[in-house]
């Protein structure tokens, strides 16, 4: 079943790859991914599963596929599906020039900057290599593709908890979920990390209010930016007043305000995102931000109002589900290019599914790279570099995404046969 299964996968890579190549050129926002949901609709209705399921939190996708053998086992695979408004400068012939003129905040460039093209096209793939066995499968498989995974407009639902909340997995109710993430790594290596694979998140924003004034007469109103700058500045020593031991970073992305160069406005916004590499400090992380803008503000005459926004909980790997899904891991890339790795303080909300259901988060190295004796990653000579995810310049390549079909097949596979499971007092 393993050989069918890897020479299945090797007979997708094509497709694969040219749903890669038109996912890329075609990048949508978060909760506007309408045409990638359709092309994925489209394609798993295509090979007959048992249930295609539109319409989920936005535009989710779930597939149905009920094995043809007994079975009690239900795998959830999961991709993410939309992108970021980031300028994309990766230098492929299948750039995205997409503009969303329409985009709350927009006009924004739009890319697939983080990678999510190559998640949904390798799962299309797995779809594709899983049906065509369904008659040998002990079990049932979902097919979980998510919209809004680097978040909706604040002032929308979406992402992974709108999936649940929607019922994407209540029936039948997932006893494993697997996915994966490309990554600045060498190409073709897993990453793993026991534990918390990905950080704790928040959304902030921070309004800071003043009083409107002509510019040559500040004295008559109450200028909000100097207060802006003060909090910004503030930011900088969260990090020394909590533990030096376990990783936060506050880090603000963007500055909004309502002045003009001869007007001194009314309100400043900063929008930035709150990391935690353990989530007990998020707590005390906003309770300090939100102390630093208030008094901040006080002190040059203005306020300040902090609302945290769009919670995501930490991607918790365990070490069961771990140790189970190692030999898998191993077998379907080989045991030298599977590597433990550090912590990071990305985020990623298939949290709410992972640490609901139990299953494994790993990372897939997509780019021109090896292993320092240190085991950090580093660039090969005369290749493209290392370039981090959300950066306009990042790749990844396209004969690793077969890899990441087989990953997804043999992790389902190995689970619905019990040759990947835990027992419930094992998970945490």
């Amino acid at each position: 079943m393993r050989g069918a299964l890897d020479r299945a996968a090797e007979a997708t890579a094509g497709q694969v790859v040219a749903w890669r190549h038109h996912l890329h050129r075609n990048p949508e926002l978060s909760n506007r991914e309408e045409k990638t949901a359709a092309l994925v609709a489209g394609h798993l209705r295509s090979l007959g599963l048992d249930e295609v399921r539109t319409g989920i939190a936005g535009h989710g996708v779930v597939g149905v596929l009920r094995g043809g053998r007994p079975g009690a086992r239900t795998v959830a695979l999961r991709a993410d599906i939309d992108a970021l408004p980031v300028k994309d400068l990766c230098g492929a012939d299948f750039a995205s020039e997409t503009v969303d003129a329409d985009y709350p905040g927009g006009p924004f460039p739009v890319s697939h900057a983080c990678g999510h093209d190559c998640h949904t096209a390798m799962l299309m793939g797995a779809a594709s290599v899983l049906a065509g066995v369904r008659e040998r499968l002990p079990g049932t498989v979902l097919f979980v593709f998510q919209p809004a995974e680097e978040g909706p407009p604040v002032d929308e639902d979406g992402g992974a908890r709108a999936m649940l909340a929607a019922g994407a997995c209540a029936d039948p109710v997932p006893s494993m979920v697997f996915g994966l993430h490309v990554t600045p790594y060498p190409k073709g290596y897993v990453g793993y990390r026991i534990g918390n694979q990905y950080a704790a998140s928040t959304l902030v924003r921070i309004v800071v209010t003043g009083h409107q004034t002509h510019g040559s007469t500040p004295w008559q109103g109450i200028d909000p930016m100097p207060a802006a700058g003060g909090i910004l500045t503030g930011i900088g020593q969260i990090y020394r007043q909590v533990s030096a031991f376990d990783p936060v970073t506050v880090s603000i992305g963007h500055v909004e305000d309502v002045g003009r160069f001869n007007i001194i406005g009314q309100t400043v916004t900063l929008w930035g995102t709150v990391r935690c590499a353990v989530e007990s400090d998020m707590a005390e992380v906003q309770r300090r931000l939100a102390v630093l803008a208030e008094h901040t503000a006080a002190a040059y005459g203005a306020t300040a109002a902090v609302d945290f926004l769009q919670p995501v909980p930490p991607v918790h790997n365990s070490a069961a589900w771990v140790a189970a899904g190692l030999p898998t891991l191993r077998r379907v890339v080989g045991e030298e290019r599977v590597v433990e790795t550090g912590g990071t303080l990305g985020y990623d909300d298939v949290s709410e599914f992972v640490n609901r259901f139990g299953g494994l988060y790993v990372m897939l190295g997509v780019q021109d790279a090896t292993l320092d004796a240190a085991g950090r990653p580093v660039p090969v000579p005369g290749g493209r570099g290392l370039v981090t995810n959300h950066n306009p310049r990042f790749y990844a390549d396209d004969d690793t995404l077969v890899t990441g079909v087989r990953l997804h097949a043999h992790m389902a596979y190995a689970h619905l046969t019990g040759a990947l499971t835990v027992g419930s007092a094992e998970v945490a």
